[in-house]
């Protein structure tokens, strides 16, 4: 049918996108809108420099507010770009070939066609830097508690300074998303843990525990479908370590802790990497069906890879599914139940010690054949 400019959103996707990456970009709405119409627990992983575009200001904090995301897996550099507009700094459009010796020279930092000047890193390190000697911070902790009580204290902050919106960080804490980074070490929020720690010395206590993290990853999931009983959607931007990070809770669940699961329910990913690669950000919900991370219907039914950028179908898509005003939930606060998951997995382990003592020991297997000479 012709387009007359009268349709709603929904319309356009639902009837004009109707073959290729146009199908793609149509079932990917349509797994979106099933997520939350049919009260998916619903995490999200978001790779690349997306905070820098203000991909989380169009999109993802409004699906927050609409409690359609309820926890998020991220890369540091995401959230420690997303403070520079707390204290003042822009990201502008530049020219991405203007020649990067010239933009060295005139210290702007270049993300291709996003700029910023150099002294924005300088004073979002000192920012960092002040918060994280703070008392609350003095002990070891997983990267959800970290980045709750520095999403705290930005809350704080943009409230104290009347700020018109808020950071990513600032709206997880606002409304109980847990924020975990598989790769924590790799960006600067860590650098200025790095910095604290050498300068510092013993005065300076914080530590990030990477077992506990990826336990209590898995103890989320199973919190949401053994305690909740929620099926669960993954929304995936990109690929990268926040993929593979949240989708290896499944596998954390069934084959390392003996603890049955069935893997996520809904798979969809926005990805512009090839498929057959062998490179883990592209590879689709079949191939994770094998290693337990997706369900058996969410490869026949509940998931597709939508081959494109990012940035340039995810807006829309958000457009169409929040111009319904049926699509809310009230948000989950998984973050507040994150120590009684943690305990109810832990419950669940104590129960299968004996079966995972004996995965513990190794006998290496017989020899079929006589090693030649």
């Amino acid at each position: 049918m012709p387009i007359t400019g009268k349709e709603r959103p929904v319309d356009i996707i639902e009837q004009m996108f109707p073959a290729y990456v146009g199908r793609q970009e149509r079932k990917a709405f349509e797994l979106m809108r099933r997520s939350a119409k049919e009260d998916h627990a619903t995490f999200l992983t978001l790779s690349g420099a997306m905070t820098p575009a203000g991909l989380h200001q169009s999109c993802l904090i409004p699906l927050i507010e609409r409690g359609l995301i309820d926890c998020i897996t991220t890369t540091g550099a995401n959230l420690y770009h997303d403070a520079h507009r707390v204290i003042g700094h822009s990201v502008r459009e530049i020219e991405p070939n203007a020649g990067d010796l010239q933009y060295r020279l005139a210290r702007v930092i270049r993300i291709y066609d996003l700029g910023f000047w150099e002294e924005t890193l300088l004073e979002t390190d000192q920012l960092f830097s002040a918060i994280l000697q703070k008392p609350e911070f003095q002990k070891k902790m997983t990267t959800t508690e970290l980045h709750y009580l520095l999403g705290k204290n930005l809350y704080e902050m943009e409230r104290a300074l009347g700020a018109k919106s808020s950071c990513l960080l600032a709206t997880a804490y606002k409304f109980g998303v847990p924020i975990f980074v598989g790769a924590v070490q790799d960006g600067s929020i860590f650098l200025n843990i790095v910095k604290l720690k050498r300068v510092l010395g013993p005065k300076f206590k914080l530590e990030i525990d990477v077992n506990d993290d990826v336990f209590e990853m898995g103890a989320i999931q199973h919190h949401c479908f053994a305690t909740m009983k929620k099926p669960m959607a993954i929304w995936i931007l990109g690929g990268g370590v926040p993929k593979n990070y949240t989708l290896q809770g499944e596998p954390l669940l069934d084959q390392i802790l003996s603890v049955p699961t069935h893997g996520f329910d809904i798979d969809v990913q926005f990805c512009v990497d090839p498929v057959d690669n062998g490179a883990l950000s592209s590879c689709p919900a079949g191939e994770g069906h094998t290693w337990g991370k997706v369900s058996a219907e969410s490869v026949e039914t509940g998931s597709v890879y939508c081959h494109t950028d990012v940035t340039a179908v995810f807006p829309w898509l958000t457009y169409a599914l929040l111009s319904d005003p049926r699509v809310h939930r009230k948000p989950r606060r998984l973050y507040d139940a994150r120590n009684a998951a943690v305990a109810r997995l832990q419950a669940e382990v104590e129960k299968k010690r004996k079966v995972l003592e004996g995965t513990m020991k190794y006998k290496m297997p017989k020899r079929t054949t006589k090693p030649k000479s």
